[in-house]
Parts: C-alpha cells; structure tokens; sequence
C-alpha cells in the first residue's frame, strides 16, 4: 500500500467506522457465536501471497463482527463503560502514525502494582535503616497489605505478583470500609508479628459502585506509615462534575491516585492516568539508568528532584513497570479540546440521570428491589426472591441477546448490574431495555417455583 492508496482507503475506514457506530443499535449486542467459530472461516496457514485490500476488507463482517460483543452500543449494559468518541479514534489515528513509544500508565490495575511495588520497597528501606542487619527477605515474609472484599480482583493479583500476603477488609452495610475496620484488622496483624505496609482504598466498586471512607481510612493510613493507593477506575471521571467532588474528600492522605479516563471520560481504550504524592517512592522501586537510555535532559540524579530550579526534565519510564507505551496523551488532548470541560461534564451528568430513570422504574414494580445505593451511572437491582430465580433472569436476559447485564454478588445474594455505558445511550434504550427486563421477568414468574 502506497501513500495514494492509503489516502484512498483510509476515507474509506472512516466511513466504515462513522456507519458501524452511526447503525450500531441495529447489530445483536452479544454474539451468538460459540468458541472457535473462526476456525472454520479463515485458513490454516498465512496466505503464501500477498490478499488484495477488498478481500481483507469483505471479512470484517463475514469473519470479525459475528463475534463482537459490541461494547458501544446503546443496548450494553454490562460491567462498566468503555469510553469511545470521534476525536478519541482520530486521535488514535495519529498515536499510531507517529508510532513512539511514550512513556505514561498503563491501566487501573497496573497503577495498583506499581503502587504496591512502590509501598513495599519504601517499607523495606524504612526498615533497613533502624536494622541494617535484618535480611531483607525476613522482612517481605511479614509484609501484608489490605483491601476491600469489594475490592477488584486485580488488587489480589497484585499481591501475588508482588510476593506479599492480602488481607480483606470487611465491608459495612452500604459496601464500604469504614476506619474502625481497618484498625481492628491493623491492631491484630501488628500483634501476630506482621508488618501493614499498603492499602488499596476504592472510589466505586466494581460490583456496586462503592466508595471506602478514605475520610476515616487517610489518617490512620498515614500514623501507621501505611502507603494508601485510591483506585478510582470508573468514578473518577465523575470528580470533574463538582457535586461529585465530594466524594474525593480525604484524597489530600493519599500516597497514590488513579482513574481511567477510558472508562467514562469519552477517551476510547486504552488510557489510564496516575497521580503520587511523592515520586521519589516510585523511582526508588524502579530506577534503572543503562547508559543506551541516557539523554541531555534527564535528571541528574533522585536527590535533585525536590529542588525548584533545575530545569531537567522527568523520565517517566522510570515510574512504572514497561519501559514505553503508544503516544495515548494525544487521545486526551484531542478530547479535552473538542468537548471542553462543559461537554464532559454534560456526558457524566446525562448517564447518572440515565440510571437514576432505570432505578425508579425498578422502585415502582414491587417484584423488584434496589441492592445498592444508586450514586453514578450503575444501578444493582433484583427480583425478590432466591438466587436461583435472580440466576434464571439473567440467563435468559442474556440468552435473548437484546441486551446485555453481567452479575454481582452481594452480602450473599445474586444480583444484576445495570450500568449505562455507550455514549449514544438515551432514554428510550432505558424504557426498552426495562421492558424486556420486566417482560422475561413475568414469563418466568410464571414457570418458577416459589
């Protein structure tokens, strides 16, 4: 492919795109495909020739799109957004034309490592330098860290790949870790010879849309010398909007801090952003200067990096696990500018309206009832009655393939997620969808035993 012809076929993808996404809402929202249906609709081997583009191009929809679960449609209503818009993809256009490699985060569940790599080598060192003596690895052994039982699985991962215990904090009754929890579980690791070193507080769970008191959590975070990370995966696109502000309060005792704008603020996947307090931590557990990397504008060294004269610039390749990333930064650039904080603020405001409308139509049938506090964009919701009939509803919601729900649990009990994702979503996909919720509902009412 030529310049020309790349001029050619590029209009021609973007008129592909603009009608996909344009059409999106006619297409089955989840596929019906089962696993390995590709196998018998490409060939086993790379063709020995080069294929022409037309041929390429005709598969997308005989081989692709019949297994796409179409995350950006008005009928997807499952796990939480993914945020896409069009000067996202053209943005994305450009990062993989000038294909650098940038350094900058990856996602939430990365931040949560890299912090909690972070946290256990500043505890190690703190202690190495009371006890020179005491062997390093003595010390990890005793290392745990805390989080939620609402926490994402991710968090538990970390812990294993960092090589220390995980601890979950008992959630209250609206799903959230208040401080008197952490501390009970603090005074008893401390007796049993442990060491506390990290916690990962939540700002709106995965199941329920949670927030952790990190009011009540901060403080004794910081008297206990524990590294306090904020996952703010989802919500955090919310804090833009400032009667949701207040749901950050207690940041100013966070050593970390991270959300996805890819999630809710209109910056297609990937993007994910980080914030610490105090960067030294972070180069500290992951500086490596080999001489290839070196440049003319680097920092001379950590010790000058608290100083507010010098003019070298920060490698941020040293602030987290991958060496570079595609150039991402342009999608919120992009963004940013074409919506202006007015438009996102729009975006956030009409998607919590949206799921407050789906959260009143639930209130008003008896046969329904609200599992969770509705704050943002997600609403937990059951029918009354056992798990199994909760399980059967979702199964056949999912199995009529108009839209699509994902599960949680809840204080034991099986609930369903209705979290309003695309951005093309409007009110009547809402009514549409609760109507066929409520239709299957009756039907199965109707064959259930109670």
């Amino acid at each position: 492919m030529d310049t020309a012809e790349f001029r050619r076929r590029g209009k021609e993808m973007v008129d592909y795109v603009a009608d996909y996404l344009e059409n999106i809402e006619k297409r089955q929202v989840y596929p019906d495909v089962e696993p390995g249906y590709l196998r018998s609709l490409i060939p086993e081997e790379a063709p020995e020739q080069p294929e022409t583009y037309e041929d390429v191009v005709k598969d997308i929809e005989r081989v692709v799109m019949p297994g796409i679960t179409h995350w950006h449609s008005p009928y997807f209503f499952a796990y939480f957004p993914t945020a896409n818009s069009f000067p996202a993809i053209l943005a994305d256009m450009l990062s993989g034309a000038i294909g650098c490699v940038g350094f900058s985060w990856g996602t939430a569940s990365e931040a949560t490592l890299v912090a909690l790599l972070a946290a256990r080598c500043r505890m190690v060192k703190r202690i190495l330098s009371d006890d020179p003596e005491r062997p390093e690895a003595d010390i990890i052994s005793k290392l745990v860290a805390y989080s939620s039982d609402q926490a994402h699985s991710s968090v538990e991962r970390a812990g294993l790949i960092g090589g220390v215990r995980m601890r979950k904090i008992p959630s209250d009754s609206k799903f959230s870790v208040r401080g008197e929890a952490l501390r009970k579980v603090l005074e008893e690791d401390k007796a049993a010879g442990l060491i506390p070193f990290y916690f990962c507080a939540t700002l709106g769970t995965t199941p329920s849309c949670a927030f952790d008191y990190i009011t009540e959590i901060g403080p004794i975070c910081n008297t206990e010398g524990i590294w306090m990370h904020i996952d703010a995966a989802y919500a955090g696109s919310a804090f833009i909007c400032p009667e949701f502000r207040p749901l950050l309060d207690g940041v100013e005792f966070a050593d970390s801090f991270n959300f996805n704008p890819h999630k809710w603020l209109l910056v297609n996947f990937d993007c994910s952003t980080m914030w610490v307090k105090n960067r030294t931590d972070i180069i500290a557990a992951f500086k490596m200067d080999p001489l290839y990397l070196k440049h003319d504008h680097q920092e001379s060294g950590i010790h000058t990096l608290h100083t507010h004269t010098h003019t070298h610039t920060h490698s941020i390749c040293h602030w987290q696990i991958p060496l570079g990333r595609r150039f991402r930064s342009l999608k919120i650039w992009f963004v940013f500018r074409m919506y202006g904080l007015r438009g996102l603020q729009d975006h956030i405001r009409k998607h919590v309206a949206l799921a407050k409308e789906f959260e009143a139509l639930v209130r008003v049938d008896e046969r329904f009832q609200i599992s969770a506090e509705v704050v943002l964009g997600l609403v937990c919701f059951r029918l009354k009655g056992s798990n199994d009939l909760n399980e059967a509803l979702l199964k056949r919601i999912n199995s009529a393939r108009r839209i699509h729900l994902v599960p949680c649990q809840l204080s034991g009990r099986f609930v369903l997620r209705f979290a309003v994702c695309a951005r093309t979503t409007e009110s009547r996909h809402v009514q549409e969808a609760w109507a066929h919720i409520t239709q299957l509902a009756t039907e199965l009412l109707r064959q259930f035993p109670q």
